[in-house]
């Protein structure tokens, strides 16, 4: 009965993978790499038991908010943008959302019709392609290699095909690769968007998280007329209240605002307020600095153990900030069986084919490290050796 009930993208299991995700990524009794959780050390809980009592006394913390967000957090933020990316989005440029995943689906929902297509890159967040095909899109994926996006490639795909609405782009320590497009593949991507009339949807979750302070410029700032940009707070705040935002042409943002009447109407006030008083008092900054150098220790962690413990044939990535390394093992090898021998050795990562919206990625995975104790990544990636070097190139 429920099956003959349900819409198509329902039954069809969208969005099972990140709840198996998700599900074990909370699971103490193992080593999981698989979700890409901020760690609860990074948690600002000092700062907001200060601040609650001050916000909570506010009239507005409890009321419903206007739709594209609280007044003072969009004051606030739209001048740390401007200050921090060198452009301050106007008033109809912005709003807050409930969470990047919110943002996604109310951008899905103001652009896309049944069999529009879009480009994203190949591989890229899953979230994305879900709400992609939730809108019914049809996914095509560029090639990415070190340098991000293979603006080269794009160009082919351009030339041939130019009929996407949009491109969905990571550029900043992508998931799942953790690679960076590179300043000059930047001004390129903006150029040919500007050729092509392509609507570029930037997503700079882990933009801030950046190791050693490299801070290229962002997507929207090089090309404010062809790019809309989606971040979230839930890397540099907390995930638990949900907040995110998108800066984008005008005309977008009405559409956005408009559609979010059927989302949740809102975000909500008192997590608007509380993040605002933790931005004015400068505990946004510092709580920044100090995640890079919290996540930093934990790359440096990764990479030792993938280092010494890894068959010389596995090729991975070694990312300057995010949460995240990308591991390419022979063709033989399919990382959906190596990912339930793991399991059974107490460790999980993700397969690569979920971040492809075709059948790619079979001999791919991703690894985060991000929520891992640090003194359990040796230990998991010691187990994940052994499992790989009991396999032949041959996948046995």
């Amino acid at each position: 009965m429920w099956q003959d009930l349900f819409a198509r993208s329902v039954a069809s299991g969208a969005g099972n993978e990140i709840t198996a995700i998700l599900s074990q990524a909370g699971d103490d009794r193992i080593i999981a790499f698989s979700g890409g959780y901020p760690h609860p050390d990074t948690f600002p809980r000092k700062a907001l038991e200060q601040s609650f009592s001050r916000v909570v006394a506010d009239p507005a913390a409890l009321q419903y908010a206007p739709t594209a967000g609280l007044p003072g957090l969009r004051d606030w933020f739209t001048g740390w943008l401007g200050e921090h990316d060198g452009l301050r989005p106007a008033e109809d440029e912005f709003i807050i959302t409930s969470g990047g995943m919110e943002g996604l689906k109310l951008l899905t929902a103001c652009l896309l019709d049944p069999g529009d297509r879009v480009l994203v890159e190949g591989p890229t967040f899953m979230g994305a392609i879900m709400a992609i095909q939730s809108a019914m899109g049809v996914i095509e994926a560029v090639p990415m290699d070190s340098g991000g996006l293979d603006v080269d490639a794009l160009e082919r795909v351009l030339s041939s095909s130019p009929s996407a609405k949009f491109l969905y782009v990571i550029p900043d320590y992508q998931n799942p690769m953790g690679v960076s497009l590179s300043a000059e593949r930047r001004h390129a991507l903006i150029a040919l968007a500007r050729r092509h009339g392509l609507l570029i949807i930037e997503d700079v979750a882990y933009r801030e998280l950046g190791y050693d302070g490299d801070r290229r410029p962002s997507l929207r700032t090089l090309g404010p007329d062809v790019v809309a940009q989606l971040g979230t707070f839930s890397k540099t705040f907390s995930p638990g209240l949900r907040m995110g935002w998108i800066s984008a042409p005008a005309p977008l943002v009405a559409a956005l605002s408009g559609a979010k009447q059927f989302t949740d109407q809102c975000t909500g006030a008192l997590g608007q307020l509380l993040l605002e008083d933790y931005g004015r008092s400068g505990g946004f900054d510092d709580g920044i600095a100090a995640s890079r150098a919290f996540y930093r220790r934990r790359r440096e962690a990764m990479l030792s153990a993938l280092d010494a413990h890894l068959p010389e044939w596995v090729r991975f990535t070694r990312p300057e900030g995010g949460f995240f390394s990308w591991l390419t093992v022979p063709d033989a090898i399919d990382t959906l069986t190596l990912a339930e021998r793991a399991l059974a050795d107490g460790i999980t990562f993700v397969p690569g084919g979920i971040f492809y919206p075709g059948d790619r990625g079979a001999h791919e995975l991703r690894l985060a490290f991000s929520k891992v104790p640090e003194e359990k990544i040796d230990e998991g990636i010691v187990r994940l050796g052994k499992i790989l070097s009991n396999f032949d190139r041959k996948g046995q």
